[in-house]
């Protein structure tokens, strides 16, 4: 893809609407000046910058950032959000496998594609929960108590998340990309990096999905087999096979309950 499409694209737009967010934010916090106000409440505030900006830190809690920071860190995030999603969850892994189920059963645009990404979307909220909810317990909520500065509230909420990668990575992915990286191969789970274990995880993540598509391929593969070499010994070698066996594996997949199997099944692979 060249430079110009990936930025006429969707997903580039969004990517450099956080580069831009990000160089306001670096532009604007350097060289704080220190002001005194009433009885020892100090605070820090930085210069104007080309658009106005300012950012304003309360002297008596320097730990945190301030309001409009995480305003604007939290544009940031919402803009990288669909990268996000696809990297570090089990977005990939439930995308691939719903997508092979419909190419298996032969079904060009039933369900069309918006209902097969809504689906594995929420399908990943479900998948995810257990995840969420720990970080919006030991990261966002004493974050916003203020009983934890930010850089510790990023740390807790980035645990579950190591957590839940290293538990769906491969030993053979992960050592791939140790030896690439030139990194010695850690003793703990805990000392892996995000960047060695985030792409690491992503090609786990396909790998997965294609055993599970293969599997759920075979069965239907055979009732293509077994259609053809019956129209081809009846002679009926002008009838595509297709016309018959698509029919044939929408009733099979329908009495076989395949939409309850399939879920369960990615669902329980996560587990």
């Amino acid at each position: 893809m060249s430079f110009e499409s990936l930025f006429r694209s969707r997903i580039g737009r969004k990517l450099w609407f956080g580069v831009v967010l990000l160089s306001i934010l670096f532009y604007v916090m350097p060289a704080f000046s220190q002001e005194t106000g009433g009885e020892g409440a100090t605070s820090l505030e930085s210069p104007e910058g080309p658009l106005g900006l300012q950012i304003r830190f309360d002297g008596e809690k320097p730990e945190y950032l301030s309001t409009s920071i995480r305003i604007m860190l939290l544009m940031t995030a919402l803009s990288l959000a669909p990268a996000a999603m696809i990297m570090v969850t089990g977005f990939v892994r439930i995308l691939i496998v719903l997508s092979i189920v419909r190419r298996a059963i032969g079904l060009q645009s039933a369900p069309p594609n918006q209902l097969i990404a809504a689906l594995a979307l929420f399908l990943t909220f479900f998948v995810m929960q257990p995840v969420i909810q720990e970080i919006f317990t030991e990261a966002w909520e004493p974050l916003q108590a203020e009983e934890i500065s930010d850089a510790e509230a990023w740390e807790r909420g980035l645990k579950p998340l190591h957590q839940f990668m290293m538990k769906q990575t491969g030993e053979q992915e992960l050592r791939m990309f140790h030896e690439l990286a030139e990194q010695p191969i850690p003793q703990t789970p805990e000392e892996v990096k995000l960047s060695v274990l985030v792409p690491s995880f992503m090609i786990s993540e396909l790998k997965t999905a294609f055993q599970m598509g293969f599997l759920i391929w075979l069965p239907f593969l055979v009732i293509d087999m077994v259609l053809a070499s019956s129209l081809m010994s009846m002679g009926m070698m002008m009838l595509p096979p297709m016309m018959i066996s698509m029919p044939i594996k929408v009733l099979f997949f329908v009495l076989a309950d395949g939409w309850n199997l399939v879920i369960s099944s990615l669902v329980r692979s996560f587990t």
